[in-house]
């Protein structure tokens, strides 16, 4: 290719509207080149028929399609994103590389390696803020330390929202894109199939009464947001602006997801340790009998198990749900709480490091902010509360009323007392 291009890199950010990185590639005074990567080390791990990749696939024909229409189209590739680069520096002659930051520590070793290599070669990296409204070093504390609790950044997150009012929409000059034709590949070419298992779509007509309606899996009233954010296929932009209208709850929680992003950043240990050091002597069980029981749904507790059917059958979780059965899993069973994040991050369709991180060591007690390890949630208790009915139940553990269906596999009230007490004795 003769032409001087730039190159727009999709990552986390699957979408044309309102995006920060394509915004500026666009404005570069060269003809932009759309390109997605299939990372090699990510999907090695992933069954043949991921539905995420179903879903990120499906999403990347949709955005060639709407390319397209300009005359351009999307470049997909697979393999070790550093060996990709190494072989479009010879197909093109790229003048700068644009893309939005991502705040894993996979992703940010990833991108210093790819950014070095590149600079190397005379060509420019430029990453923008675009997943985030605040980024890691943007709510810290007056010293300059990042925040640990959630109820002061979020606090300080709100201050200087006001202060900024930084959700200004990106436009797109769509005549910029590099006018050609890829072919786009299939789905077996990247070594997938298509999944079963798909992703709804998204609901924003009950997000005024989030506050009221979030509690009850039966009402089924979620938004159904949470891969559309994931993925970028929504600007978060879009929606901070969207929640300050109608929600301050459904505001509070994507203010979670920032908190819980540079948690993961300045302190990326926690992805395999406890936040908190003293937990570490906490014995966990780890019966592998009874986790498997857990997995999959069969744990006597007609909550635990609606919830674990539900994720086993469709990738998704009711989020009260998620705490109640992340809560049984390390308190009523004394199982570590990476076995039940590793075992949610193969089957959400949501899958995020940064929450499920946090919120698996919320449940546990081993987080930052985390829920005290002498608060255990009785998940009959819970039933009562939030599916009096046994709507959500019977939809899922299907066997409810039958012989078949399992006597508790623990009695509550000795699970509670054991879990504190192993606790109490880990930590004195």
């Amino acid at each position: 290719m003769e032409n001087k291009v730039s190159i727009f890199w999709f990552r986390r950010d699957l979408r044309l509207e309102d995006n920060k990185g394509l915004h500026e590639a666009l404005q570069s005074g060269n003809k932009v080149v759309p390109l997605f990567i299939f990372d090699k080390d990510i999907l090695e791990s992933l069954p043949k028929n991921d539905a995420r990749v179903t879903f990120i696939y499906q999403t990347l024909q949709k955005l060639d399609k709407e390319l397209r229409e300009y005359r351009s189209s999307l470049i997909i590739k697979k393999g070790k994103p550093l060996e990709v680069w190494r072989k479009l520096i010879e197909e093109y002659t790229i003048q700068r590389v644009y893309t939005n930051k991502d705040y894993e520590p996979y992703a940010i070793k990833r991108d210093k390696e790819i950014a070095d290599f590149l600079t190397s070669k005379g060509i420019r990296f430029n990453a923008f803020k675009d997943q985030v409204i605040f980024e890691e070093n943007e709510v810290l504390k007056n010293d300059g330390t990042p925040y640990t609790v959630f109820t002061p950044y979020k606090n300080k997150w709100l201050q200087n929202f006001s202060e900024k009012k930084d959700t200004q929409d990106f436009t797109i000059d769509l005549a910029n894109f590099y006018q050609f034709s890829s072919e786009f590949p299939p789905l077996a070419s990247i070594g997938f199939e298509e999944s079963t298992i798909k992703v709804k779509p998204y609901n924003l007509s009950n997000l005024d009464l989030y506050d009221e309606v979030r509690d009850f899996p039966a009402e089924d009233k979620t938004s159904y947001l949470s891969p559309y954010l994931r993925f970028g296929l929504l600007s978060t932009r879009k929606m901070v602006r969207f929640a300050l209208k109608t929600n301050q709850t459904f505001l509070s929680e994507l203010i979670w997801r920032e908190f819980f992003m540079q948690i993961l950043y300045h302190f990326p240990k926690v992805v395999t340790q406890n936040f908190k050091q003293k937990y570490n002597a906490v014995p966990w069980r780890n019966n592998e009998e009874e986790f498997k029981k857990w997995c999959e749904g069969k744990t006597g507790y007609p909550m635990v198990d609606a919830g674990m059917r539900e994720l086993n059958e469709t990738g998704y979780m009711h989020n009260r749900v998620r705490m109640i059965t992340a809560g049984f899993l390390c308190k009523h069973l004394l199982i570590d709480w990476r076995w039940g994040e590793a075992y949610f991050a193969e089957k959400l369709l949501d899958y995020d490091l940064s929450a499920n991180n946090g919120n698996w060591q919320w449940a546990a007690g081993t987080g930052c902010d985390a829920a005290p390890y002498f608060r255990v949630f009785n998940p009959e208790s819970q039933l009562k509360k939030f599916d009096k009915d046994l709507q959500y139940v019977r939809k899922w553990v299907r066997d409810f009323d039958e012989l078949t269906y399992p006597q508790p596999m623990v009695e509550h009230k000795f699970a509670r007392e054991r879990a504190i007490s192993t606790y109490k004795n880990a930590l004195q």
